[in-house]
Order: structure tokens, then sequence, then C-alpha cells
């Protein structure tokens, strides 16, 4: 029992580290390396593509098309924007802002669908939301407007995705083929921008790691643990990703962190705690009522 609690709880930090990595890999990449963040994000689908088709193909099951082409024009929206923003924000606080917005996004949708929330869900959503509008308030130590404007868009975007994927067959399946889908229109506009095009080797190295280990590998680690977390301490466990990525930004990226993104942070997590902690809890308590 012990060695499978340390089985699930090291799959756990690995998946939460990998999609913190994917905000220093991409800042990394496209602030100390000559690559463009087009062919950023067109090498990050395409070896995540790659690296997702043979794990399911190791798996002894063919890449069947699943789900249809509005969660891969979704992922491919949140991708670019994402690499685009990162020109401009530093690691910790791109990761903030876009993890604020997928959940702003993803609340937002379950309330215009006629969701009911309770008293404290509607103060973390406001707390939430508030943190994220404080937080790119003008001032010395608000991010860049266009920046964050473009992660916002990165985390509706991201959002959007992950409700329309949601609950369309084996994750690892899905998630495969809608980067397969992804990557078309990105070599696309690759070539449409070729003309403009600037990559690297170490650039084209940074890209490739984030699709295969911090996107491609990340997600699998992540379904796996998945399977034996309770809904609520998956949910919780993921507030930890800004946090793992503000840190790794220090350490490696050796940026500075201001108390207003410190303040700006916890109001932010901890409004979305008191969301989806609540939501996360009623839906396994519905679910294993359901099973009885």
């Amino acid at each position: 029992m012990a060695v499978k609690i340390l089985q699930i709880l090291g799959l756990t930090a690995l998946a939460l580290t990998a999609f913190a990595a994917n905000s220093i890999l991409a800042r990394l990449a496209l602030t100390e390396t000559g690559i463009d963040p087009v062919s950023f994000t067109t090498l990050r689908l395409v070896s995540g593509a790659v690296v997702l088709w043979l794990i399911v193909r190791a798996r002894a099951r063919a890449v069947e098309a699943s789900g249809s082409w509005l969660p891969a024009v979704a992922l491919l929206a949140y991708a670019l924007t994402f690499s685009l923003a990162y020109l401009s924000l530093t690691a910790a606080t791109g990761a903030l802002v876009l993890f604020g917005s997928v959940q702003i996004t993803m609340i937002g949708w379950a309330i215009t669908r006629g969701e009911a929330l309770s008293v404290r869900q509607w103060a973390g959503f406001l707390l939430a939301t508030g943190g994220l509008v404080w937080l790119l308030l003008p001032g010395l130590a608000a991010p860049p407007l266009l920046g964050a404007a473009l992660m916002i868009a990165a985390g509706v975007a991201w959002g959007a995705y992950t409700l329309l994927a949601k609950g369309t067959g084996d994750p690892v399946q899905t998630t495969a083929t809608n980067f397969i889908r992804a990557s078309l229109p990105a070599l696309l506009i690759s070539a449409v921008f070729l003309k403009w095009a600037s990559i690297d080797l170490p650039g084209v190295l940074l890209a490739v790691t984030s699709g295969v280990l911090a996107s491609g590998l990340g997600y699998v680690i992540w379904y796996a643990a998945l399977k034996e977390l309770k809904t609520s301490t998956a949910a919780v466990s993921q507030l930890s990703v800004p946090v793992i990525t503000a840190i790794l930004g220090i350490l490696l990226l050796a940026e500075p962190v201001t108390p207003r993104l410190v303040l700006c942070g916890l109001v932010i997590l901890v409004g979305i705690a008191l969301v989806t902690i609540k939501r996360s809890v009623k839906a396994s308590t519905n679910s294993a009522g359901r099973s009885r």
C-alpha cells in the first residue's frame, strides 16, 4: 500500500512539474534562443502528436479519430497564443494568468449552463476574478497588457478545449487525435509565415522537449495518476502548478517575483480553491451515489 501511495504521489508530482515546465521552456526558448513563436508552437504540437501516436500504438491500439475538429482548433489557439504571450511575460506571471483564465472560463461556462453555485462558490469565483483583474491593473508591477491579453486568450482557449474534449472516450487516445489534428493547421500557418520564420538548434530542442516531455508525456502521466486520485485531490493538486512555475522561474531563469504577483496569486488560487474543491467533492459524492 505504501509503495502504491508513493507511486501515485510520484506520478502526480511529475505530471504537475511537466505542466509547469511548459511555461519555463516556452519563456526560455522565446527569449534566449532565435526561434519564433509560430515555429515553436508548430514544433511543440507536431512532436507532441508524434509521441502520443507512438504511445497509443505501443498500447496495441490504432489511433482512431474521436470527437471533432473544434477541440483541435481550440488546442491550436491555446498553443499559439501561449507562445506569443511568453514573448513578454515572465514564466510565473504567465502561468498564473493562464491558470486563472482557464478556471474562470470553465466556471463561467458552468454558470451560463444553469449550474447553481453556493454562496461559498460565488465568493470564490468573484475572488479569483478580482485577483486576476488586480494583477492586470495599470502600475509599475503590472504585466505587459498585450502579453496578458494573449495569455488570457490562451486560458479561454484551453478552457474551451477542456470542455469540448471532456468525456469523449479514452483520454490518451483523444489527446493524441487532437494533437494530430491541431498539427495540420499549425503546419499550414508555419508555411504561410515561412518568410518570417526564425529557427535555431537550441530553440528547436526546447520546443521538442516541450512537446514530447512537458506536453505529450506530461498528459499521459497525469491521466495515469488521475485514475488513482480523488476528484477533489486532483483539483487541489493543480493549484500547485503556478507555484511550481514561479519556483522554477526563480531557480532557472532568475525571474523576479514581486509582492503584487504573490498577493494576487494567493487571492486567485484561494478563490479557485473555494469553487473547485466544493464542486469536486459534490461531483465525487454524486458519482458514488450513482455507482451504488
